[in-house]
């Protein structure tokens, strides 16, 4: 399934060297089993690159990649992932990856720099919504959010306006993260998130029942 993936497109960008690792790690397998350990460093890094790519505009490649992309986790081990996976919350999906390890943080935005320059607007919109969402773990580090301010910069006069509008909100909150001003709101906003998170723990509680029945 991996390698249909990766050849499924022409103009995927998973980075040139995350694609060799995978080929590479894949191919033995066919031999040997022991091999499996190989693969789960290569395999933690494509989750990104899948990730943005359930978001392509190309139905069969969006597809694909969220079947791979459920395959990868459940080679991992990840249930979290795989449950997320399979009720389709691709962002929840992003937010779990990135809270896992927040000195990751930096890693994952390098590898979702160049799908700002996607020629597709579904992918540079995820790509803006990605990089705002790690720019809170990469809170009082204010060369990570420079950079991220810096990539967003040109895309806030994307031919897209929906792109556009995506880049100058985000703009607004990472820059409020880099001066170290952040308001009453957005702290608010995290509290509700973390909140949402453990809704399953809390279930017991009056007002979240008031809350699940409204929902429904």
């Amino acid at each position: 399934m991996l390698l249909s993936f990766i050849i499924l497109d022409n103009d995927m960008l998973m980075p040139g060297p995350i694609t060799m690792q995978l080929l590479e790690a894949l191919l033995p397998l066919f031999d040997h089993e022991k091999e499996k350990k190989a693969l789960k460093t290569p395999l933690r890094q494509s989750l990104l690159p899948l990730f943005f790519h359930c978001h392509d505009e190309k139905r069969l490649v969006a597809q694909a990649s969220q079947e791979t992309l459920l395959g990868v986790a459940e080679f991992l081990k990840r249930r979290d992932l795989e449950r997320l996976v399979k009720r389709q919350n691709l962002w929840m999906f992003s937010e779990c990856l990135l809270a896992e390890d927040r000195s990751r943080a930096a890693e994952h935005l390098r590898r979702a720099l160049p799908y700002l320059r996607s020629p597709q607007e579904s992918l540079r919109a995820a790509a803006i919504r990605f990089m705002g969402m790690a720019g809170r773990h990469l809170r009082g580090k204010k060369e990570e959010l420079q950079l991220i301010c810096t990539a967003l910069e040109p895309l806030t006069e994307d031919i897209s306006s929906g792109v556009s509008d995506v880049a100058l909100e985000t703009l607004y909150v990472l820059r409020a993260l880099q001066s170290e001003r952040y308001s009453l709101f957005q702290r608010l906003q995290d509290q509700l998130r973390r909140a949402w998170r453990t809704r399953p723990r809390l279930a017991g509680l009056g007002w979240l029942r008031c809350c699940s029945s409204a929902e429904s």
